[in-house]
């Protein structure tokens, strides 16, 4: 063992042990006081044990010793019970061959990857029925252990999306009828379909995952946005169907544990189908802005199979803003006045796409129909907003309105 590090998440603590190579290793927990204890046979501490009292999460203190001549106990002593889970990493840029160990609580669901069901109150039917914000799940890519693509003055690409994040959340949170999901709020890692599952959770209408690109050209700039190709379309679809655990697997809220194989495959498809022709909508839209402040890498919106693209019901796209590997873009990266631009660039995306394709049951979503006698004016009183933001949400070039057209009604705080 070279040296440990510690990344407290929300959901569960991780600590990494730096090693020389690979190590087999057994791992067992024991209460009364709770603790986790980690044999790895043929392994020396080169490295003074690190103070971990501060460092949050599930663990409060770590020692070493020796079990036998030949095997290393690590003692992890810990705040309360968990349910651990190990493996390996291989040697990446940042770092060498790595010892994982992931710690849930033992009550949590997420241990063993089955969330309990909530019980579904006629309450909370009814409050469901009701006109609901957007939700847009916003995910700054990589994080803890994984510091993502760094730059020549050592910017990590963990940090500046995260920070790019945050800003876009916060105008999310005040764009009236939206509501942001931060799927990441912290220094810490989320595994890739985690990221998803967490965007299902809080029933994102969007979910945006933020990174900045790393390659060995440093001439490399401009932005990027990407959506799901369709190889990585079938292959989910091909996993989808073929796991076990279908009954928990939704399709646009349609359960698929109960259909047989040909009805299953049409839904997810059909699903699938329209989740990315909202991807490329939105994806568009973004470049479109992204466009607005520089050159951007490719003209058009690219394809990949990102695991974090592969929701089935949810429009997902991701944003490389940046190639944090150009000099000149790493400075602008770390810019505040800069993320600020990128995080206004991805809000206008948004909000142009579903202004013009709000989903049913948003606060977004809301119309009229013109009737007979009817002003623009008075339209707009009647629904407390002015007439300029009406005028302007529904792109009108007089106040003249005909019997039977739609107007669309902008979102207010109190809608």
């Amino acid at each position: 063992m070279q040296s440990v590090r510690l990344w407290a998440a929300p959901d569960h603590t991780r600590v990494v042990f730096d090693t020389s190579g690979p190590v087999t290793h057994n791992i067992f927990t024991l209460e009364n006081p709770a603790r986790l204890v980690i044999d790895v046979p043929a392994a020396n501490a080169s490295a003074s044990v690190p103070d971990l009292a501060a460092s949050g999460g599930l663990v409060k203190g770590i020692r070493t010793a020796r079990n036998t001549p030949d095997v290393l106990r690590i003692v992890l002593d810990l705040k309360q019970p968990v349910k651990p889970r190990s493996f390996n990493l291989t040697p990446n840029d940042q770092y060498g061959h790595r010892l994982v160990v992931d710690l849930y609580e033992a009550t949590a669901g997420a241990a063993s990857g089955t969330a309990a069901k909530p019980v579904v109150s006629q309450d909370v039917a009814n409050q469901e029925a009701q006109l609901r914000d957007l939700v847009i799940a916003i995910d700054a890519g990589h994080g803890g252990d994984d510091p993502g693509a760094v730059g020549r003055r050592k910017t990590r690409e963990k940090d500046v999306v995260l920070a790019i994040a945050r800003r876009l959340a916060a105008l999310v949170e005040q764009e009236p009828g939206m509501r942001p999901v931060l799927i990441r709020e912290g220094d810490y890692y989320i595994g890739l379909r985690q990221r998803i599952e967490k965007a299902r959770r809080h029933k994102a209408d969007l979910f945006i995952s933020i990174h900045a690109d790393g390659f060995k050209d440093h001439r490399a700039r401009g932005s990027s946005v990407y959506v799901l190709s369709k190889r990585g379309a079938s292959s989910e679809m091909a996993r989808v169907l073929a796991a076990s655990e279908n009954a928990a697997d939704l399709v646009g809220g349609v359960s698929l544990d109960d259909k047989d194989d040909l009805l299953r495959e049409v839904l997810l498809d059909l699903s699938q189908t329209a989740t990315r022709e909202a991807s490329f909508g939105v994806a568009d839209n973004m470049l479109g802005e992204l466009r607005h402040m520089g050159k951007t890498h490719k003209s058009t919106v690219q394809q990949a199979g990102f695991v974090v693209l592969k929701s089935p019901d949810i429009p997902s796209l991701l944003v490389e803003t940046a190639f944090i590997s150009n000099p000149a873009e790493e400075n602008k990266l770390r810019d505040k006045r800069h993320q600020q631009k990128l995080a206004h660039a991805m809000l206008r995306g948004i909000r142009d796409y579903f202004g013009k394709h709000p989903p049913p049951g948003t606060r977004i979503a809301r119309q009229y129909v013109v009737k007979r006698g009817d002003t623009l004016s008075e339209i707009a009183q009647q629904f407390s907003i002015s007439l300029v933001k009406l005028r302007g949400y529904n792109s009108l070039k007089s106040d003249t309105l005909r019997i039977g057209d739609t107007l669309r009604i902008p979102p207010t705080r109190d809608s």
